[in-house]
């Protein structure tokens, strides 16, 4: 990672959702350790960029195109520095995550399944019981950020790196095409960035941490 860039700055897609249900296998007791691990630590959010220009360049641009989904800005912001740390902290793509989440529940907060998988990332409530505390609430922002990109690092690192049949796992349709086209191509069209560079030099070296988000 880069440096760290907690923007509360300013503290200031399809319209059907594609949800499914990651399916319950019986876990080795090292990986529910590893898996445990990976979900409890309390840090603060922050934007993970080598500079504060690239953090608020990306929080700019990842916020106008959520406008339509979440119309109020602080909660708009509160989610996406969210849902960045949480993908790079699992070594996952942010723009990849909202596009799954795009899919998987329109960026519906309260979103559930037929099968019973719920929040943003549509988490199925065995893994709390498999990895977690039973106190924890899938509806909760950040828990759910956080078991989602934990669960789909762990089926990316299952599918030795392969993406599509690690989204299949993600989603309960291993085998099936049809929802790894549709977060990817997601991804690809509503969520790729790049950051604008205007000139050579870089200030790299600049990087410092800004208030983090409460």
């Amino acid at each position: 990672m880069g440096g760290r860039f907690a923007c509360a700055l300013a503290l200031v897609a399809p319209a059907t959702a594609f949800s499914g249900a990651q399916a319950y296998e019986p876990l080795a007791a090292s990986v529910r350790a590893a898996l445990n691990k990976a979900i409890s630590d309390q840090a603060a959010p922050y934007l993970a960029f080598d500079t504060e220009s690239e953090a608020r360049a990306w929080l700019s641009a990842m916020s106008r195109r959520l406008a339509k989904k979440m119309p109020d800005r602080v909660a708009r912001d509160e989610f996406l520095i969210t849902v960045h740390y949480e993908a790079k902290r699992a070594g996952l793509d942010p723009q990849l995550v909202l596009g799954l989440i795009q899919v998987e529940s329109n960026f519906r907060k309260y979103a559930v399944s037929r099968a019973g998988a719920r929040g943003y990332m549509q988490v199925m409530p065995f893994w709390v019981k498999l990895i977690g505390a039973g106190d924890q609430n899938l509806f909760h922002l950040r828990t759910n950020l956080r078991y989602g990109s934990v669960i789909l690092r762990y089926y990316l690192d299952l599918e030795k790196g392969d993406l599509y049949r690690a989204l299949g796992r993600y989603n309960g349709s291993l085998g099936s095409p049809e929802y790894p086209t549709m977060v990817v191509r997601a991804w690809q069209r509503d969520w790729q960035w790049q950051y604008p560079v205007r000139t050579v030099e870089r200030t790299r070296d600049r990087a410092s941490r800004v208030t983090s988000l409460p």
